[in-house]
């Protein structure tokens, strides 16, 4: 299922830096997580979708990527939103 607008909007205001922001790794990564946790759900119960899950193989590897890139560069913010989302048991 996608993600709803009202939901969206939601993690946008959990995850923002400043007032205007949208793009910020960190509600990226956020916004990942949540289709990422959502796609999971689905191919549960849809075992043999073979192309949603090539689009959760590419969205897990995005985050990574993102998540990479917030560690290189804080790792305060980094660490911070780990612990946020839950990631990285």
């Amino acid at each position: 299922m996608a993600l709803t607008q009202e939901r969206k909007q939601e993690l946008i205001e959990q995850h923002k830096t400043h007032a205007s922001d949208t793009g910020s790794p960190e509600v990226q990564i956020a916004i990942l997580t949540e289709n990422i946790n959502n796609l999971t759900a689905h191919l549960r119960e849809h075992t043999k979708d073979h192309h949603s899950r090539r689009g959760l193989l590419k969205m897990v590897g995005q985050r990574r990527k993102m998540l990479a890139y917030l560690k290189n560069k804080d790792v305060n913010r980094y660490s911070a939103l780990i612990e946020k989302l839950g990631l990285r048991r």
